[in-house]
C-alpha cells in the first residue's frame, strides 16, 4: 500500500510522475540440512551473533588505527628530532663560518696594518740579502776584504736607495750585481752601528727562552733606528725555518778550526724580520747540533766552542769588520778571549765586544786543557784574574771569561738592582763583578710594539692611549657582550692569562677568587692562555665548575683577537710573577692599561732579597721598569686593588695613565741603554 504526502506549501503546476505501489517481499529464511525453514527466534539468534562479528571486527580495525596512529607519531617525532638536530648543525656551521670570516678580516687587516706601517721592513729584508751576497763574494773571492768593507759601508748610507735598485737587479749574477754596486758607490762613511749577534737562540728560528726573544727584539729595534745587525747560530736540526726569507746555502766550504785540524763547515744565509742571518753547519761534527733540545748535553761546550771559533773564522774570510761583536750567555762567551788572543789582529781592530747576561745560574765550568780545543792557551787563561773559577780553582769558568774579556757587560734584569744583582744573586762571581763594576750596566726586556699597541690595534673595537682611555671602556664593553658576561659599568673585570708552559696554581688562584668575593662589588673572572701551542691544566675549567659561578669564564681555546681585548678590557691582570723575563704579560698588561698583579706576590717581591729604595736612582742602578713596578705593583695584591679603585678612582686612573705612558718596548729604555753602551766602547 502507497504512502502519502501531504505538502503544506503550494503545489507547483506541474503533474507529479505515478508512485510504484511497494512491494512485500517474504521474510528472510534459510533452510536446514533437513529441508525445514528456521523460525524467526534463530533469525534473531544468527542476527546477534552478526552483530558481535562486526562488533569484534570494529574493535581490531580501532587497535591498528590507534597503533598506526602512534606509529605516525614516533615517525614524526623522529623527523622533528632530525630536523632540529640539522638545524643546530647548520646554526653551528653558520657560526664557524662566521668566526672563519671575522679571522679572515683580522688576518687582512693586519697584513694591511703591516704594510702600511713596515714599509722600511722590506728595504731592511733587501739590504740584509744585499750584504749576505757581497759575504759569498768575499768567501769566492771574488773582492778583497777591504772592498767588501766599503761596500757594506754603502748599504748602510743608502738602505732606501739601495734596495729600489737592488730589488731590480736582485736576480742578477754576483758579477752584474757587483757592478752596480761599484757605480752606484759614493765612498760616504757609515753614521750607523755594525752589530754581529753570535747566540744560540733567536726567534722564532729558535723559540726557547729569553734569549731568543731578546735578540730579536733589540735587534729589530736597532734596525730601525738605522743601525746594522746580523746574526750568526748553529744550524740546528730542529730549526724553524718558515719565517726565513730567502734561504740557502753558499757554495763555498768555510774551515775552521777545532781539536788541532781545520774542518769544512756549509753556510747557509738568509733574512729574518729584515735582519741578515747566517747559519754555520759543521760538516764532520754534524752531530753537534743534530739533537733534539739546545742544551742539556755532555758536550755542550764542545758544541759551542766550535761553533764560536768557526763564527769568528766566518767574520774573518768574509772581511766583515763590524763595531760590535754581541756575546750572550756562558754558551757564546768564549768568543771574548778568542778575540783578543787570536782574531783581533786579523782586521777587527775596530771592533769591540759587550757581553749580555741573561742570568749567572748557568757559568760553564769546565777542565782548563778543553779550552785548547778551540785554539786557546789554558796555562794563560788558568788564573785568577781571568777564567779560574772563583770557588773550584781547579777549574775555569766561562761565563766569568765572558765579563773579562769584554768591553761592556749588559745585565738583563727588568726587577732587580745592579747591587741586588752583584751581592746576592751572582752565584759566587760577586768578586769578579766588583773589580768590574764599572762595565756593568742594567736593561729591562721589552715588549714587541708592532703587535702589542692599544693605539693601532687591529684587534680592537676602538683603540686608546694614556692620553684618551675612553676606547678602553668600550673595549670592555665589547668583551663582556662576546663573552656572554653580565655588563654593569661599576664591574671590576680580572684576567688570569696563562703563559707557555705553564700551568695555573689552582689553589693559589681558588684564595685570589675567594678573598675577592668578600668585597660587595660586581667581580668577573676570564681565564684563557697566549699560544696556540699551549696546552693547559684543568685548573680552570674545575674551579668554574667548583664555584659554579656565571662571572668565572673559561675560554678553553687560543684566539689571538679575544686575547688582545681581554688585555685591553680588563682592569687587572693577574700573573704569575714579575721575574720570568720570558713571560711578557706584566708589560702587555701595563700598555693595556690594566694593573698586573702577582699570583704569588711573596716571589715576585723576593722579600729574601730586599729592595733598597737609596740605590735606585744611583749611577743607573735599577732600571725605570723596576721603579715602576716596586712603587706601584710589585706589593699590590688584588684585595688592595679592588679597594682602591673602589674609594679612590681617579688616583687609580692616575696611575694607570702613567704607567701607560711608558715605553715598555724593546724600542725604548731597552734600546736606549743598548746604544749608550754601543757609543761608549766604540769610543775606547
Amino acid at each position: 500500500m502507497g504512502t502519502l504526502f501531504f505538502f503544506h506549501s503550494p503545489i507547483p503546476h506541474f503533474s507529479l510522475p505515478s508512485m510504484p505501489k511497494p512491494i512485500a517481499l517474504p521474510p528472510l529464511s534459510c533452510l536446514r540440512n533437513n529441508g525445514d525453514v528456521n523460525s524467526l527466534h534463530e533469525q534473531k539468534s544468527e542476527g546477534n551473533k552478526n552483530v558481535d562479528m562486526s562488533q569484534s571486527m570494529c574493535d581490531d580495525d580501532q587497535n591498528v588505527k590507534q597503533d598506526n596512529i602512534w606509529q605516525l607519531f614516533k615517525e614524526a617525532q623522529q623527523n622533528i628530532l632530525y630536523l632540529n638536530k640539522q638545524r643546530l648543525g647548520a646554526i653551528e656551521k653558520l657560526d664557524k663560518t662566521n668566526r672563519e670570516k671575522q679571522s679572515l678580516l683580522s688576518k687582512i687587516k693586519k697584513l694591511e696594518a703591516e704594510k702600511q706601517a713596515g714599509a722600511g721592513k722590506d728595504n731592511l729584508s733587501t739590504c740584509s740579502e744585499l750584504l749576505l751576497r757581497i759575504d759569498a763574494m768575499v768567501l769566492s773571492s771574488m773582492i778583497s776584504a777591504g772592498e767588501a768593507s766599503e761596500l757594506r759601508s754603502l748599504v748602510m748610507n743608502h738602505k732606501v736607495s739601495l734596495a729600489d735598485v737592488f730589488n731590480i737587479i736582485s736576480h742578477k749574477k754576483d758579477p752584474e750585481l757587483l757592478g752596480e754596486l761599484r757605480r752606484f758607490s759614493d765612498g760616504h762613511k757609515k753614521n750607523g752601528f755594525h752589530i754581529v749577534h753570535i747566540c744560540t737562540e733567536m726567534t722564532p728560528l729558535v723559540p726557547r727562552g729569553s734569549v731568543a726573544s731578546y735578540v730579536t727584539g733589540i735587534s729589530r729595534a736597532l734596525q730601525r733606528k738605522g743601525h746594522l745587525v746580523e746574526v750568526i747560530l748553529p744550524k740546528y736540526a730542529s730549526l724553524n725555518l718558515d719565517e726565513v726569507q730567502g734561504l740557502h746555502e753558499v757554495n763555498v766550504e768555510v774551515t775552521s778550526y777545532f781539536n788541532g785540524q781545520l774542518h769544512g763547515n756549509r753556510i747557509w744565509t738568509g733574512v729574518v724580520f729584515g735582519i741578515g742571518v747566517t747559519l754555520i753547519e759543521p760538516k764532520y761534527y754534524s752531530s753537534f747540533f743534530s739533537h733534539e733540545m739546545i742544551y742539556g748535553y755532555p758536550d755542550d761546550f764542545e758544541r759551542f766552542s766550535y761553533f764560536c771559533r768557526a763564527s769568528l773564522d766566518y767574520i774573518v774570510k768574509c772581511g766583515k769588520q763590524p763595531d760590535v761583536l754581541h756575546l750572550h750567555n756562558w754558551e757564546t762567551a768564549i768568543v771574548g778571549p778568542l778575540f783578543w788572543d787570536t782574531f783581533v789582529k786579523q782586521g777587527l781592530e775596530g771592533t769591540r765586544i759587550l757581553f749580555t747576561c741573561h742570568g749567572f745560574n748557568s757559568q760553564g765550568i769546565e777542565q782548563p786543557d778543553k779550552l785548547a780545543l778551540c785554539g786557546l792557551d789554558p796555562l794563560r787563561l788558568h788564573r785568577p784574574d781571568r777564567l779560574q773559577d772563583n770557588t773550584n780553582t781547579q777549574l775555569v769558568n766561562i761565563l766569568k771569561g765572558g765579563v773579562v774579556y769584554s768591553n761592556r757587560v749588559v745585565i738583563m734584569s727588568s726587577i732587580y738592582p745592579k747591587h741586588v744583582i752583584v751581592h746576592n744573586l751572582s752565584h759566587e762571581l760577586e768578586p769578579t763583578l766588583n773589580v768590574h763594576r764599572d762595565k756593568l750596566v742594567i736593561a729591562p726586556y721589552g715588549l714587541d710594539k708592532s703587535t702589542w699597541d692599544p693605539s693601532t690595534d687591529y684587534f680592537l673595537p676602538e683603540n686608546f692611549n694614556a692620553e684618551n682611555m675612553n676606547g678602553k671602556a668600550f673595549c670592555k664593553a665589547a668583551l663582556l657582550q662576546k663573552l656572554g658576561l653580565s655588563e654593569h659599568s661599576s664591574t671590576i673585570l680580572v684576567g688570569c692569562i696563562f703563559s707557555e708552559g705553564r700551568d695555573l696554581d689552582r689553589k693559589r688562584v681558588k684564595e685570589v677568587i675567594l678573598n675577592a668575593k668578600q668585597y660587595d662589588v660586581q667581580l668577573q673572572f676570564i681565564f684563557m692562555g697566549t699560544s696556540e701551542r699551549l696546552i693547559m691544566n684543568q685548573a680552570p675549567e674545575s674551579l668554574q665548575m667548583e664555584f659554579k659561578d656565571d662571572n668565572l669564564k673559561f675560554v678553553p681555546t687560543y684566539d689571538e683577537a679575544l686575547l688582545h681585548l681581554v688585555f685591553a678590557g680588563s682592569d687587572i691582570i693577574l700573573c704569575q710573577s714579575f721575574l720570568d723575563p720570558t713571560d711578557e704579560i706584566p708589560l702587555i698588561a701595563l700598555r693595556y692599561g690594566a694593573a698586573p698583579i702577582a699570583l704569588a706576590p711573596d716571589a715576585s717581591s723576593n722579600r729574601s732579597i730586599p729592595f733598597d729604595r737609596s740605590f735606585i736612582n744611583q749611577d743607573h742602578e735599577a732600571t725605570k721598569y723596576s721603579e715602576l713596578i716596586n712603587s706601584s705593583f710589585v706589593n699590590m695584591s688584588i684585595s688592595l686593588a679592588i679597594d682602591e679603585i673602589r674609594t679612590n678612582p681617579a688616583m687609580w686612573k692616575r696611575k694607570i695613565m702613567q704607567a701607560m705612558a711608558h715605553d715598555l718596548s724593546w724600542d725604548g729604555e731597552c734600546y736606549d741603554v743598548h746604544v749608550e753602551a754601543y757609543s761608549a766602547i766604540k769610543n775606547m
